[in-house]
């Protein structure tokens, strides 16, 4: 990569990053014709490099001036970028659970159709809630399979299996999770209407949709879409009444039993999956902005892991267990950032923006998660009328396309895997 300077006011931050190894700077110059050799550095030189090394990948554009490099985030993420970055963190994270994908992954394949099951299904999803170890492990196997990090969600959660029960076995169609919202979204906080005091009181009739999708060979038969739908069905609501009827909040003592919207984003900008996805002439899927583009996905789980070893060597353990939260990666690069002496605000600033969508399941939501309405006045949407609509709009006419039709009936169960 070539040095680049840029002129006065071009852009209004930077992140500067002093450095004073001159391997490392060789590095970053033409990262194409060097290894990052960082074995016989310092800690904190090594921390910088890789942030450096994890930031270069993602198209950032380099400023060199005496012992220290500038570096300026691209005006937005490609597609291609944000995947490139995903896979990234998604291969450390398949290669530390790699003997345990690998003792369970006959299990998924016996869980799974083939392509002509599939495509002469009639196609009747049936809801299964994790409960059983055996339930979470092929929720979990299923899970790395997607292009997206996997990650342990922190909070109230439902993992659910949907599969199929018009063939024998009842394959898995795909999965969802349902789990406890991010306490503040500026955009979600806005179209409520919120203040904190009333967003601390009702965030808990609210979930976020985590994971959605499908797995082979219902992916390829817009599966993804039918377990979308089926997170706006009564059947869903019924399952989180049942789970949490007798929970009361802490803070209130109130019942937390209605779930009355929910929210969920999407990998790479505009979501082909949950686009146009319309019931009654109401879009289910409501687009509402897009986040900030505030997190850490843009750094590997490795730079991490050097970050820690920094503040271990200054006698700061920040932890990574239950109950740490889910802002404990943001804590140890804001506090190495500190001992560094660089801006980690613009740094956790310029990860991936994402569009936010929400479902709303109540006719006066926003009345209730006001307090101006005492109970939810729900829509009615039977999972069964779902289903019916998705077969009517989305997949009769994927069967009509012999590309796919030829796709699906190519695949066998003993074709899956996730590396």
């Amino acid at each position: 990569m070539q040095k680049k300077n840029y002129g006065e006011g071009l852009c209004e931050r930077m992140l500067n990053i002093l450095i004073k190894s001159k391997s490392i700077e060789k590095y970053i110059e033409a990262p194409e014709k060097f290894e990052l050799d960082i074995s016989d550095k310092p800690i904190e030189e090594q921390v910088k490099a890789l942030i450096l090394r994890d930031l270069l990948r993602l198209n950032w554009n380099v400023n060199f001036q005496k012992n220290k490099v500038e570096v300026v985030p691209p005006e937005y993420y490609d597609k291609e970028t944000i995947k490139e970055s995903m896979s990234i963190r998604r291969d450390e994270i398949i290669s530390k659970n790699k003997n345990w994908i690998d003792k369970h992954i006959v299990f998924a394949r016996e869980n799974l159709a083939n392509g002509y099951e599939a495509l002469n299904s009639k196609i009747e999803p049936v809801i299964e809630v994790c409960q059983s170890q055996e339930q979470h492990n092929l929720f979990r196997i299923f899970r790395y399979y997607w292009s997206s990090p996997y990650s342990e969600y922190v909070g109230r959660r439902i993992r659910l299996i949907i599969r199929d029960a018009a063939v024998k076995n009842k394959p898995v169609i795909g999965i969802a999770a349902l789990g406890s919202p991010i306490i503040h979204i500026p955009e979600r906080d806005d179209l409520i209407g919120w203040d904190k005091e009333t967003r601390t009181k009702n965030l808990v009739y609210l979930m976020d949709a985590y994971v959605i999708g499908a797995v082979p060979p219902y992916n390829l038969l817009l599966g993804g879409k039918l377990i979308a739908y089926i997170l706006a069905s009564n059947e869903i609501r019924k399952i989180y009444r049942e789970k949490y009827k007798n929970c009361t909040t802490i803070i209130e003592g109130r019942i937390v039993k209605d779930l009355v919207g929910i929210f969920t984003t999407s990998l790479y900008g505009r979501s082909s999956q949950y686009n146009r996805l319309k019931y009654q002439d109401k879009l289910l899927y409501q687009p509402i902005g897009e986040t900030k583009g505030y997190g850490t996905l843009h750094l590997t789980d490795e730079t991490l892991q050097f970050m820690r070893k920094l503040l271990q060597e200054k006698g700061i353990i920040i932890g990574n267990n239950f109950g740490d939260g889910p802002s404990w990666r943001m804590r140890v690069i804001r506090t190495a950032g500190d001992i560094l002496g660089f801006d980690t605000d613009f740094l956790l600033n310029h990860s991936f923006k994402r569009r936010i969508y929400y479902v709303p399941l109540a006719k006066n939501a926003m009345e209730f998660l006001n307090g101006r309405a005492k109970k939810p006045d729900y829509y009615n949407y039977p999972m069964k009328d779902l289903v019916g609509f998705w077969k009517e709009r989305w997949l009769n006419n994927r069967k009509t396309k012999l590309d796919i039709v030829h796709k699906v009936l190519q695949f066998r169960p003993e074709q899956f895997s996730v590396y």
